[in-house]
């Protein structure tokens, strides 16, 4: 068997299943679009801004979250959502990733010259140009290595402000009277109506629907119309949960919205933040949770390094409950989160989960087909099955075992 390595890593066919558009750009791309555009940076240098706004380690969320605000003020143009989303998909060509399922949240790029049409086409338009580029290389054409594939993923936000965008702000004066969790489950609904229509009516592979944004004080719960609305027309859901908050917020993922994958589900075994009497009780209710998202093969979207940026406790990687996720042979895929953000590819979060969590070749291929398997591909059935068998038959070819 070949030695398990970064350079092997790299050559592997890989998914990235949690990758936001809007925090992977390019630093040299960030920069040139800023002056372009005439928009203020902290620093007009990649070093700079490594310094100043995307850095090694946060000391929080928040800061973790501030560098959105420059990426995002780049991205309101068609030309932009275009250009950055054929660079992503070159960028993960690059490293072997062959399937992806960018997502951002079209709302925060709606804008008086820029409807939600024009946003999904773009970005279509720049994945779709960078697959007809990489599939034409002769050795995708005549089938020895597997093309690269994509699916495009909305996003819906827990809350907002006015300050957010364009789009919010109007859209929050418009319900001028109703109450706050109304209009952030109204903008979820409306946001889904839209992604339907556009797949159904353009053909743009748009998949599933996520929910992100704070989920502490901002339940899941508030998004039913659209998770179900979702459910209802054959949209993938996939919900932001157990990230900054306990069980309860993954409770509400999978059985409010239908959750068919979870964004990092990193608290799922933490009973301590279970609202119940005793901790038999609590322990009985995250147990049960964590039995059920196993059973039902619902996907976590695992992102080691920006949950180490983002939450201290798990600066210590040793300490994330990654090593539980495996203990109990979840389903569990490695992703980005955010390249530009946390400074990662999917080679490099591999090869941190070989180095903390002590991965067996044969656990790898295993958690790297669930990424495959687990995709909203955007195929029938028949073409998914077709195709992540050439994919796990070409990753046998470079590791140099025999498929079973």
């Amino acid at each position: 068997m070949t030695q398990i390595n970064e350079t092997l890593i790299k050559k592997l066919p890989k998914t990235d299943l949690h990758v936001h558009l809007d925090g992977s750009l390019r630093l040299a791309t960030l920069i040139e679009l800023a002056k372009s555009q005439k928009i203020t940076l902290p620093s007009y240098t990649e070093e700079g801004l490594k310094e100043r706004v995307f850095k090694g380690d946060y000391e929080s969320l928040g800061e973790y979250l501030k560098g959105f605000a420059f990426t995002c003020a780049v991205m309101q143009n068609e030309e932009s959502l275009e250009r950055i989303a054929y660079e992503l998909a070159m960028d993960n060509f690059e490293e072997g990733v062959r399937y992806i399922e960018p997502r951002f949240a079209p709302q925060l790029h709606i804008g008086p010259n820029l409807s939600i049409e024009k946003i999904f086409r773009a970005v279509n338009k720049g994945l779709e140009r960078a697959k007809k580029e990489i599939n034409s290389k002769k050795e995708i054409k005549n089938g020895e290595e597997p093309p690269f594939e994509y699916g495009i993923i909305g996003c819906a936000m827990r809350k907002f402000t006015k300050g957010f965008s364009y789009y919010f702000r109007n859209f929050i004066e418009v319900h001028e009277y109703a109450p706050a969790n109304e209009i952030y489950g109204m903008a979820s609904l409306e946001l889904v109506r839209a992604m339907v229509n556009i797949r159904d009516a353009d053909g743009i592979p748009i998949v599933g629907l996520d929910l992100a944004g704070e989920e502490a004080g901002y339940p899941a719960e508030d998004h039913v119309a659209a998770a179900h609305f979702a459910q209802k027309n054959f949209m993938n859901k996939t919900v932001h949960s157990g990230e900054a908050y306990g069980p309860p917020s993954i409770f509400q993922a999978v059985t409010d919205l239908y959750a068919d994958r979870l964004g990092h589900g990193t608290y799922i075994f933490d009973s301590s933040m279970v609202d119940l009497p005793t901790k038999q009780e609590r322990e009985h209710y995250t147990n049960a949770l964590a039995q059920f998202v196993n059973e039902h093969r619902i996907t976590i979207e695992v992102c080691l390094t920006s949950n180490a940026q983002t939450t201290p406790k798990f600066r210590d990687l040793t300490k994330h409950p990654f090593k539980q996720m495996l203990e109990k042979k979840m389903s569990t895929t490695f992703c980005t989160d955010n390249r530009l953000v946390s400074d990662t590819t999917v080679t490099k979060e591999v090869m941190k989960a070989i180095k903390f969590f002590n991965i067996s070749p044969n656990k790898l291929k295993d958690i790297i087909s669930y990424g495959f398997k687990r995709s909203f591909y955007p195929g029938s059935y028949l073409e998914k099955r077709k195709y992540v068998r050439q994919v796990l038959d070409y990753y046998d070819k470079l590791e140099g075992t025999t498929s079973k």
